[in-house]
């Protein structure tokens, strides 16, 4: 089987890629690289619940130094003015480090669970996963599992598993607060509009 190093942003977003890599031959180890997390809380809230995953499931599962530092300096300077950049910086810094993770392992392919959320901008992800795996002589394993997302959170759920309600970073967690103000706002219009109708 090939050796492939799965970053992972977490323990629902693993499920699907996991066994859809294993289905193509691959023998995932799985890394935890992810400065972005906030607060503290939150990610140890997070990588907790993927220790008790990768345990019980006997996945191999590598923890990198949270590096917040150069999170901070590279990335939070771009805040909430222009989300593609920022999470490009984001990405860069956490698959720069998976793949880091991958040579000292001997995996000669690299993937991430970032594929999986709808949430994610796909197209950026991949594209930062391309530069930095091939510029390391790794493979990058491009695949787009967001059709698997709601397999995951099914499966996640029947795992008892916890579930984040926004990506990791303080921005996102923001946006995330200000989508569901918005919807919270939509179903009041239209139930007030309803009501008016039947009046």
């Amino acid at each position: 089987m090939r050796r492939l190093l799965l970053h992972a942003c977490c323990a629902p977003c693993a499920l699907e890629p996991l066994r859809a890599l294993r289905a193509e031959g691959f023998d995932p180890i799985i890394c935890w690289a992810n400065p972005n997390i906030q607060p503290p809380q939150e990610s140890a809230r997070r990588l907790e619940e993927l220790r008790r995953w990768t345990a019980r499931a006997r996945i191999r599962l590598i923890e990198t130094h949270e590096d917040t530092d150069a999170w901070e300096r590279l990335v939070a300077p771009i805040g909430a003015l222009d989300r593609t950049r920022r999470c490009r910086a984001c990405y860069s810094l956490r698959l720069a480090r998976a793949c880091r993770v991958a040579l000292d392992q001997g995996c000669t392919h690299v993937a991430t669970t970032l594929a999986v959320s709808p949430y994610q901008l796909l197209d950026v992800c991949n594209e930062e996963l391309e530069r930095l795996s091939r510029a390391r002589g790794l493979v990058p394993v491009v695949r787009d599992f967001r059709p698997w997302y709601p397999r995951a959170c099914l499966r996640s759920r029947e795992l008892g598993m916890y579930r984040q309600r926004y990506c990791g970073c303080r921005f996102s967690a923001a946006e995330a607060a200000l989508g569901r103000a918005r919807m919270r706002e939509q179903r009041r219009a239209a139930r007030d509009g309803a009501g008016r109708d039947g009046g």
